[in-house]
This record gives C-alpha cells, sequence and structure tokens, in this order.
C-alpha cells in the first residue's frame, strides 16, 4: 500500500499479474520492477497460466479455457464431436463394476487430469469430473463414454466461461448441500458447495465423503463443516487483502434438521458420531462467524455440485453459477485493442528466463 492507495500483485514463475486502485501507481510498480529485472508490460490482462480473459460488454470479465478445451478435444481425438446438454446424464449411477476394462487407461488418465484443471473456469462440470476422477486405477468402457459425454458437453459450449462483474455488495454467500449415500459401490455421500463475493462465484468444490453417513442429516452436516472451513479461510484471506467483509457470512443449507441442529445447544444422541463437525459449526456460529439459513432445494445452487441433475435443472444452476457465453462484440473489441485506459490488471513477462 502507497499513501493509502492498494496494489496487489500476483507471481507465478515468471508470470505476473499487478492491479490496484490506481493505474498511476501500478505503472510505478511496474517501472520499479523493470528496473531490476527484464520485463515486458504485456497490456491489459487477456491470458494467464491457460486461462482467456475476456471483457464483456458490459465491462465485466469472462474467464475461459477455449485453447485448453479444444487441446483436450484433439488429444482424445473428438474434434469435431456432436454435443450434449449436460456432462452426465441424470439417469446413470456409475459403479467400479459391471463392464469390460478399457483398453487405454493411461487416455483415461491424462484427459481427466485436463478436465480437472477445466474446473478452474468451468465451475458447473466439477461434479461430474470428480465423480469420472474415482476410476483412474481400473477406468471400464462404460466410465470411458462418460468422460466422451463430457467432451461433448464442453464442445458445445466452448465459448463458455466464468463471469465477473463489479458488484456494490462485498457480502459473502455460500451454499452447501449433499447427496447422500449416492455411491452404489460403498454408500458414501458427495459433499458440494459453492461461496459468492457479492454476485461473483468466488470458490466451490464437489468431492466425496470420507466416511459413510447415517443419515441426510449427518450427510448435510459434514458437507456444512468442510463450508464452514472453506469460509474461515476466505475471510482471513481478505482481512490480508485489506478488504474484511462487513457483514457476517451467510450459509444457505436447504435440509432443515441439519440448519437446526446447528442452532442447537442441545447434543442429540444421534449426533454423537459426528460430533466434531457439530461442534466446529456451532462455535464459529456461537462467535459470528457465520450465520446458517434454511433455504429451498429449488433454490439450492450448490445440488449442481454433488449429483447428475436433469437438463432443465442444470441450465438453471448454471445461469446461477454465472456461466455465461462470450459475446462476440466483446472479443472482437479484446482483439484490436491492445491496451485501454481502464484499471484493469496488468501481465509482465520475464523474457529472459
Amino acid at each position: 500500500m502507497m499513501n493509502g492507495v492498494k496494489t496487489f500483485m500476483l507471481v507465478y514463475v515468471d508470470d505476473i499479474i499487478i492491479t490496484g486502485e490506481s493505474e498511476i501507481q501500478v505503472q510505478e510498480v511496474i517501472e520499479k520492477l523493470n528496473a531490476k529485472f527484464a520485463l515486458k508490460d504485456m497490456g491489459n490482462l487477456h491470458y494467464f497460466l491457460g486461462i482467456q480473459v475476456a471483457k464483456t460488454s458490459d465491462g465485466g470479465l469472462l474467464l475461459s479455457q477455449q485453447k485448453y478445451i479444444n487441446e483436450v478435444l484433439k488429444k482424445a481425438n473428438m474434434e469435431g464431436c456432436s454435443s450434449c446438454h449436460t456432462p452426465l446424464p441424470s439417469t446413470v449411477k456409475l459403479s467400479a463394476h459391471g463392464d469390460s476394462n478399457f483398453d487405454n487407461p493411461q487416455l483415461y488418465r491424462s484427459v481427466i487430469g485436463s478436465l480437472q484443471y477445466l474446473t478452474v473456469t468451468r465451475p458447473e462440470i466439477s461434479y461430474s469430473v470428480h465423480k469420472m476422477s474415482q476410476f483412474v486405477q481400473a477406468p471400464l468402457n462404460t466410465h470411458w463414454r462418460m468422460v466422451k459425454r463430457i467432451l461433448r458437453y464442453l464442445n458445445g459450449t466452448i465459448r463458455h466461461g466464468l463471469r465477473l462483474e463489479k458488484a456494490n455488495s462485498m457480502e459473502v454467500i455460500a451454499y452447501s448441500d449433499s447427496d447422500w449415500a449416492g455411491d452404489p459401490d460403498d454408500r458414501k455421500s458427495t459433499s458440494g458447495y459453492c461461496v459468492f463475493l457479492g454476485s461473483n462465484l468466488i470458490s466451490w468444490a464437489s468431492r466425496k465423503q470420507t466416511a459413510v453417513a447415517r443419515s441426510s442429516t449427518e450427510a448435510e452436516y459434514r458437507s456444512m463443516a468442510d463450508l464452514v472451513a472453506e469460509l474461515i479461510w476466505v475471510k482471513n484471506l481478505m482481512s490480508e487483502l485489506q478488504f474484511p467483509p462487513k457483514e457476517v457470512p451467510m450459509v444457505y443449507c436447504d435440509n432443515l434438521s441439519a440448519v437446526l441442529l446447528a442452532a442447537n445447544p442441545i447434543l442429540h444422541s444421534k449426533s454423537k458420531h459426528f460430533e466434531i463437525d457439530l461442534h466446529f459449526v456451532r462455535d464459529h456460529m456461537n462467535s459470528k462467524d457465520i450465520r446458517v439459513s434454511h433455504i429451498p432445494g429449488t433454490m439450492q445452487v450448490a445440488d449442481i455440485l454433488t449429483k447428475a441433475v436433469s437438463s432443465d435443472n442444470f441450465l438453471h444452476f448454471r445461469t446461477k453459477l454465472n456461466i455465461e457465453e462470450l459475446d462476440s462484440t466483446a472479443a472482437e473489441m479484446k482483439g484490436r485493442k491492445a491496451r485501454s485506459n481502464d484499471q484493469q490488471s496488468k501481465i509482465t513477462r520475464d523474457d529472459d528466463t
């Protein structure tokens, strides 16, 4: 911070993003770095670690990985394939048994690894990729067909990405959900959560729980405990960046029993086996670190991160996650302008490395 004006720098090897509240101060930082190192100012942020950054027509940003998706499609020999509306069909229950082994497990693992990186800008495929990654040790032909379906979905939505926009609110809102005993092999549940800063999605996860839940309430509560841990980290990060949240983060859960259990000071006998998670969430509620509220299942955004849903629900929740298609006008403007006077991030690169 200089003269009360904040400037931030993100460094990854020889790639640097510099952004701040003052364009003049950002330029001064670049000049001072250039005096010590050989740097090249690449202008407004447009590409970083395989992520394309484009300005939308209304001034927002769209993070996408179009080039990377094309590389994955080429790797899987799926270029020009037909598209589909969802990554996974809602009627399929995938198992580790019941079909013949896929004859190219190395290709399967390579494609799954690439898809995991795509979830950086495509949170709506997080559950699908998470589910298919459970079979990397011994993939079956059924599993490879489902991976190809994910690729067909990406081919049809290749211009989609995660939208970020300027927001008046800095309120942190999060959604927690779980799919109770959804795995047909071991009956473990899947947790999912997403965190919004204002209207922007900043964190999300889809993961299998480590223990079998004896009830849907237990599964939902374990997912809520994971989300609370993430929210504590988000709050600490925002404080380090000198933008502490002004309001207590709100957690929305569609399981009323889990919500009531979080607020009830009495430890019920049916919840003793997950007592640590119980006290963890409750302690942070008592210290006013979080708030927990019930929400109807039809409004549970994290539902898309815990299971394969119908096409209508998928498209609805995908929009709620701010996954949008880049408009062509913005793409043309981005290609014509190498620099602008906006207060946007800058990339510098050490050409000597």
